[in-house]
């Protein structure tokens, strides 16, 4: 298989064609049911290859990842987060869900709840939804915006694109401190989505997971579809690039997504920190005390 035009893709790093009716959720580059033990190597060969590079990533202690998932309802965002990451040190990985902003969240701009969480020089930081909400859900559901209490004369037609000029310089500011920044859509069908909600009210195990808010945001599917398409189109970059990841199959949304933060990793230099004449005899001296201490 060829990962890398695999991954080039999904890759968006220029907007201005992109047309979200162009990427398939069912998409599996040609893999099919009988590939699936074939992806599940490519995906164990992935994580341990991630593991081996945030091991580098917290030892150079230089640069840091920010993972951004966002997804409509149902499209695998916690499972993929789960899988992917499961044989990394979780030292070095923080995973933060972003949910309906407190009432002290709204006292501040939109972007403090979320930069108070960007990650540290040598880990790995994941949000769960994130900013992007401001340009999704606040953009679909416009009492959203109204709780924010915005000067009114700020809130103009303007608003959506000041927010992903906003989103761009804030990205580019944590490029230029060392934090790469990836950004994945998992994109699921209307029609996947209904299979999956279905399977959480049949199944008593999952129903914990559905809530009848699900059903109501479904309601506003096409209105979310273009508030993505917008946003994708607008805030997509060489330096903060979008992944538009098929995710109607579980199975290959996680391989693309780990084979992804390993190429991205790849691209940082990574390398073991060299040691200076000064170090190296220090080294030697703590070896001697304790072949001294054996004795």
């Amino acid at each position: 298989m060829n990962l890398d035009k695999m991954l080039k893709k999904y890759r968006i790093e220029h907007g201005k064609h992109f047309r979200l009716k162009d990427h398939d959720p069912a998409d599996t580059h040609g893999l099919d049911s009988d590939s699936k033990p074939q992806a599940k190597k490519l995906l164990d060969d992935g994580i341990a290859e991630l593991d081996r590079l945030q091991n580098i990533l917290a030892a150079q202690d230089l640069s840091g990842m920010l993972i951004i998932f966002q997804a409509m309802d149902a499209a695998g965002k916690d499972s993929t987060i789960k899988h992917v990451m499961s044989g990394v040190n979780p030292q070095g990985v923080n995973v933060t869900p972003f949910k309906v902003p407190t009432e002290d969240e709204l006292k501040h701009g939109y972007l403090w709840r979320t930069s108070q969480h960007a990650p540290a020089r040598g880990t790995i930081g994941i949000f769960n939804r994130s900013y992007y909400e401001e340009v999704l859900v606040v953009r679909v559901h416009a009492e959203a915006l109204a709780n924010e209490k915005l000067p009114p004369s700020l809130v103009t037609k303007h608003i959506w694109d000041e927010r992903y000029e906003d989103i761009n310089n804030f990205e580019r500011y944590l490029t230029r401190n060392g934090i790469a920044v990836v950004k994945f859509f998992l994109h699921v069908s209307k029609q996947e989505q209904e299979r999956r909600f279905l399977e959480r009210l049949d199944t008593p195990e999952k129903n914990w997971k559905f809530s009848a808010a699900d059903i109501h945001e479904r309601s506003f599917w096409n209105d979310y579809q273009q508030a993505y398409e917008d946003a994708i189109s607008n805030t997509a970059t060489k330096h903060a690039p979008w992944y538009v990841v098929p995710a109607d199959h579980k199975w290959f949304t996680r391989l693309v997504v780990a084979q992804v933060i390993v190429d991205e990793l790849k691209k940082m230099d990574l390398h073991f920190p060299k040691l200076t004449g000064d170090q190296k005899k220090s080294l030697e001296a703590a070896r001697k005390q304790l072949l001294k201490g054996k004795d």
